[in-house]
C-alpha cells in the first residue's frame, strides 16, 4: 500500500490566512470545502441564499454606477495592480488550486499564470476600446459607434479551472467598466475567496475602488439561480456542463440578458498518414490525460489512419500504462485525483458500456491512493470498433476513445458528428489536409489546431465553441465586446436636415405645422 498522504487541511488554511481571507468566511455549518487529494473537509464556509445573493448584486449595481464613469485607462490601472498581486501570490494561489481542484503543481501554477496573462492583456485593452467612424450618405453629418459599460457581470465558474475562467471574464469586465458578481463552483470555493482577498489588496493600492465592485457568493443552486434571474445582472458568463447551460440559457433569454456559455466539449483529433508520430504522441498524451481528463478541452476522441494505427496506438498504450498517478503535490506526478466519487462512477459506467460494445480497454480502474474518500483513477485508452455509445457524449474523466479510419472525409464526418463543438486538432504534414481541416468545410469547432492538441489554449485568442458548447467567447481577440453595449451615433453639424434613404418630411416652422412635400394618397 502507498504511504499515507499528509493532511492538506492545515496547509490550505495557512495559505488562506496568509492571503488575507477573513475569519468571517467560515461558519459552524454551511458549505463543506473539501480537497480531492484526500477527500477531507478543509473548511466549512458560510453559504449564501437568495437574500444575501440579492444584497450582493445590489452592492455590485451601486458600484457599477460609480465605476462606469472612471476613465478606461484608469480602470486598467486596477487590473495592472491585480496582475502584480497575482504575481506575488502565484506560489500560494497555485498551491491552493492544487489542493482544492487536484491539479498537479505545474498546472496549478499555470492556471495562476493565465490570470496574470489576461490581466496584462486587459491593461492594454483599456486603451483600445475602439469604436468606428462610419461613412454616412448625408452631407454635413458624422456617424460613429461608441462602446459603453454594460452593468453587473455575473460569473459562474466550474471546478476544473477554479480561478482562471473568472479572470478571463473579470479582467475584461473591469476595464470595460462593469462590476462583477462571482459564484464559484461549490466544489472549489476556497480559491475564489483567496482571489477576492488578492483583489482587495490591489483595490487598497488603487485607492478609489467602489465597495461591491467584486462580490463573491458562496453556495449551490439556490445562489446560482438568484444570480441568473436577477434583472440587475445584464450579462452572465456560465461555465459548466451542457445540461447546466440548457437551464441557464433560457432563464437569461426570458429577461433578454446576455449569456456567455462555455459548456461541454467532446473534443477530437485526427492523426493523418503523414503525421509526425513523436509529436503526435506527446500532444495526445497531455491533451487526453492532463488535469485527469477534467478539462473542457480534454482530448476524448482520436481518429487514426489505418496506415499509422499500429505504429502509434501501441506506443500510446505504453504511455498510459506507465504514467505516474498520485498526490498532485508530489514532484513527478502527472495525473492527480478526480474531483469526487460521482466523477469516478461516471468513468466506470462509460467503460462498462463500451466494453459491452466490443471495445478493448487499456487501463482504467481505481487506484488506492489518498484514503477511502479520494478518487484516483488510471487513465483509460479505449480501442473502439466504431464511434458509438458513450463516445458520442462527454464523460468528464480521463478516457480516450480511438477509432481507425481510411478516408479523410469519413474521419472529418466522424469528428463533427457529436453535439459539442469546442476544440479540435489534426496531426498532419499534408498542407491540403491541414487547410481543409481549418476551412469552412472542416472542423466545426470554435478552436481548430494543426500539429498541436486541442487542450491548452492561450488567452490571446477568443476562447469558446459552437453547437452544444454554447457559442460563448471569453478572453482574447474582441471578446471584450460582450461586456459592453454598443451605441451608433449620428451627428448633424450642418444647417439642413436631410433624411436617410431619400425620405422627405418637411415642417413649416413658421406655422408649426407639418407640410407634406408630396400629395397624400388615401
Amino acid at each position: 500500500m502507498p504511504a499515507a498522504i499528509p493532511t492538506v487541511k492545515d496547509e490550505a488554511l495557512a495559505i488562506l490566512k496568509g492571503l488575507g481571507v477573513a475569519d468571517s468566511a467560515y461558519a459552524a455549518s454551511g458549505l463543506d470545502a473539501r480537497s480531492p487529494i484526500t477527500g477531507e473537509t478543509v473548511a466549512v464556509l458560510r453559504e449564501d441564499d437568495r437574500a444575501s445573493t440579492a444584497a450582493a448584486i445590489g452592492r455590485a449595481d451601486e458600484a457599477f454606477k460609480v465605476w462606469r464613469s472612471v476613465p478606461a485607462p484608469r480602470r486598467g490601472e486596477l487590473v495592472r495592480l491585480l496582475g502584480e498581486e497575482l504575481r506575488a501570490a502565484k506560489a500560494d494561489l497555485g498551491r491552493l488550486v492544487t489542493i482544492e481542484a487536484g491539479k498537479i503543481t505545474s498546472e496549478g501554477l499555470g492556471e495562476v499564470q493565465e490570470m496574470i496573462d489576461i490581466c496584462d492583456f486587459a491593461v492594454g485593452l483599456s486603451r483600445q476600446l475602439y469604436g468606428l467612424t462610419i461613412a454616412t450618405e448625408r452631407p454635413d453629418h458624422r456617424m460613429m459607434e461608441t462602446w459603453h459599460p454594460l452593468g453587473v457581470c455575473g460569473v459562474i465558474s466550474a471546478f476544473n479551472f477554479p480561478v482562471a475562467v473568472w479572470s478571463w471574464n473579470a479582467a475584461l469586465a473591469f476595464v470595460c467598466g462593469d462590476s462583477v458578481v462571482w459564484k464559484p463552483s461549490e466544489k472549489t470555493p476556497l480559491t475564489a475567496l483567496a482571489v477576492a482577498a488578492i483583489f482587495n489588496r490591489a483595490a487598497k493600492r488603487f485607492g478609489e475602488v467602489p465597495a461591491g465592485l467584486l462580490e463573491v457568493i458562496v453556495g449551490g443552486r439556490e445562489a446560482g439561480e438568484a444570480l441568473v434571474e436577477d434583472a440587475r445582472v445584464p450579462i452572465v458568463s456560465a461555465t459548466g456542463s451542457t445540461a447546466m447551460g440548457r437551464k441557464v440559457g433560457p432563464k437569461l433569454a426570458e429577461r433578454f440578458a446576455r449569456a456567455i456559455l462555455e459548456l461541454g466539449g467532446n473534443n477530437a483529433a485526427i492523426v493523418a498518414p503523414t503525421a509526425d508520430l513523436d509529436l503526435a504522441l506527446r500532444g495526445i498524451a497531455f491533451a487526453a490525460m492532463g488535469t485527469a481528463g477534467q478539462r473542457c478541452t480534454t482530448l476524448r476522441r482520436l481518429f487514426v489512419h489505418d496506415s499509422v494505427y499500429d505504429a502509434l496506438v501501441p506506443r500510446l498504450a505504453k504511455v498510459y500504462a506507465t504514467v505516474s498517478i498520485g498526490d498532485p503535490r508530489t514532484a513527478g506526478t502527472l495525473v492527480g485525483p478526480l474531483i469526487d466519487k460521482a466523477a469516478f462512477d461516471g468513468m466506470e459506467k462509460a467503460l462498462a458500456e463500451v466494453t459491452a460494445l466490443g471495445a478493448t480497454v487499456h487501463g482504467g480502474g481505481r487506484r488506492e491512493i489518498g484514503g477511502a474518500d479520494a478518487w484516483y483513477a488510471a487513465p483509460a485508452l479505449v480501442e473502439m470498433p466504431s464511434q458509438a455509445g458513450p463516445m458520442l457524449h462527454e464523460t468528464f474523466a480521463p478516457i480516450l476513445y480511438v477509432v481507425r479510419y481510411t478516408d479523410f472525409d469519413d474521419a472529418l464526418a466522424l469528428h463533427n458528428a457529436v453535439g459539442a463543438g469546442l476544440s479540435s486538432s489534426i496531426f498532419t504534414l499534408d498542407l491540403r489536409e491541414a487547410e481543409r481541416f481549418v476551412s469552412v468545410a472542416g472542423s466545426d469547432c470554435g478552436i481548430a489546431n494543426v500539429n498541436i492538441g486541442p487542450s491548452g489554449a492561450e488567452i490571446g485568442g477568443a476562447f469558446g465553441g459552437e453547437k452544444e458548447t454554447g457559442g460563448g467567447r471569453e478572453a482574447g481577440s474582441d471578446a471584450w465586446k460582450a461586456y459592453m453595449r454598443r451605441a451608433t451615433n449620428t451627428i448633424n453639424y450642418g444647417t439642413t436636415l436631410p433624411l436617410a434613404q431619400g425620405v422627405t418630411f418637411d415642417v413649416d416652422a413658421s406655422a408649426e405645422k407639418l407640410r407634406p412635400t408630396h400629395p397624400i394618397v388615401i
